[in-house]
């Protein structure tokens, strides 16, 4: 059985490696060795400029204000977002009352349905959602306002996106509303393959539904929270955080640069203003943040495994 066991290996891992070398870590390379360039994007000829591109990172105050936004993004939306998900899953399958003749423990009466509507957001593209908060959030027409004119509160009418000290906690609830209900799923399967004689032990010891959670449900689904955490986290930092910008808020960024991402900047910087150079400078800014979360997060959260 050992005759050729690496070779047979190897041939299985060659390929996927290769693509992966090829398609994700040589682009990698490139950037970095791009920012230490002056390349336009656009001119085959370029030269190099040392560390002048990250000299010039370190004194861009809107990189600094990217930065500190995507800091919070990284930071606020995890906890939101994986904390209402936890909530929503614990009460679909354990936050049930006993009903006659059925067993101890159970979820809401039509958690199935539930599950649907959480995960519906998920169905539409990230796009359509940035376009339809777009419209709700317009301070004359849009849906909120409206519904705020409607119960009689005409005098608050917030400017919404056009506000420089609400519009990033908007497009933060856009996100929280488009990604809970992907999580709420996630966690309730890990919940549903968690034995019921546990739950019905804590329950016979006295434990009520908080400390069933947090003594019982939190540290056996702890594995599928902390991926998820690094998972939304890299969602807060990358894709999802610049597609809701770019469509939703004006400039895109602003207004007063009050919404803009790490990732929208590099963007900008490419294909707006020409500087490839520096925004693959900025790119490596990114690349390294999004490392050091995921390893703070993965090192925090490291405990021993529970199994069942």
């Amino acid at each position: 059985m050992q005759h050729g066991k690496y070779r047979f290996i190897v041939g299985f891992l060659a390929l996927p490696l290769g693509l992966y070398a090829l398609f994700v870590v040589w682009p990698f390379i490139q950037s970095i060795y791009y920012s230490f360039t002056d390349w336009t994007g656009l001119s085959p000829e370029f030269k190099m400029v040392g560390f002048d591109n990250y000299s010039r990172m370190l004194d861009d105050d809107i990189f600094w204000k990217s930065l500190q936004h995507s800091l919070l993004f990284a930071l606020l939306l995890p906890v939101v977002t994986i904390g209402l998900a936890l909530f929503f899953a614990f009460m679909i399958n354990v936050g049930g009352r006993k009903r006659r003749n059925g067993p101890v423990i159970t979820g809401v009466r039509g958690s199935g349905f539930y599950k649907i509507v959480y995960f519906f957001p998920q169905v539409l593209s990230i796009a359509i959602v940035a376009l339809l908060f777009a419209f709700a959030y317009n301070p004359d027409s849009g849906a909120i306002n409206s519904f705020l004119r409607g119960i009689g509160l005409d005098d608050v009418q917030p400017l919404w996106l056009g506000d420089p000290d609400l519009a990033l906690w908007a497009v933060m609830g856009v996100l929280v509303w488009s990604t809970v209900g992907f999580f709420v799923v996630l966690f309730s399967a890990g919940m549903a393959s968690i034995p019921a004689e546990m739950y019905e032990a804590a329950l016979l010891d006295g434990a009520n539904r908080v400390t069933t959670f947090f003594r019982v449900t939190l540290p056996l689904l702890w594995d599928t929270v902390q991926s998820g955490w690094v998972y939304m986290g890299i969602l807060a930092l990358g894709a999802e955080s610049f597609a809701v910008v770019q469509i939703m808020t004006t400039g895109p960024g602003g207004p007063d640069y009050s919404t803009t991402v790490m990732v929208l900047y590099v963007y900008q910087k490419a294909f707006r203003d020409g500087q490839a150079a520096y925004a693959t400078t900025i790119g490596v800014a990114l690349l390294v943040v999004t490392l050091a979360f995921a390893a703070v997060v993965m090192r925090l959260g490291r405990r021993e495994r529970l199994e069942y």
